[in-house]
């Protein structure tokens, strides 16, 4: 049986996507999963990410 999928919002971008991963309730899309895991730390947009995943904690823990 194929589950149908409806579509949820990604804790990175904001927009809404049906393909993603889900992390303790909430979804990141499959393309802002992508760039994460391709960002050095080097990179000028890595301290948006951690910020954007500290949403995860901070929110199931307020």
């Amino acid at each position: 049986m194929k589950e149908i999928q409806s579509a949820k919002y990604c804790i990175i971008c904001g927009h809404e996507k049906l393909a993603g991963i889900r992390i303790i309730d909430e979804f990141i899309c499959e393309s802002c999963e992508t760039e994460m895991v391709q960002t050095d730390v080097q990179d000028a947009k890595y301290p948006f990410f951690i910020h954007q995943l500290k949403r995860l904690w901070v929110e199931k823990n307020a």
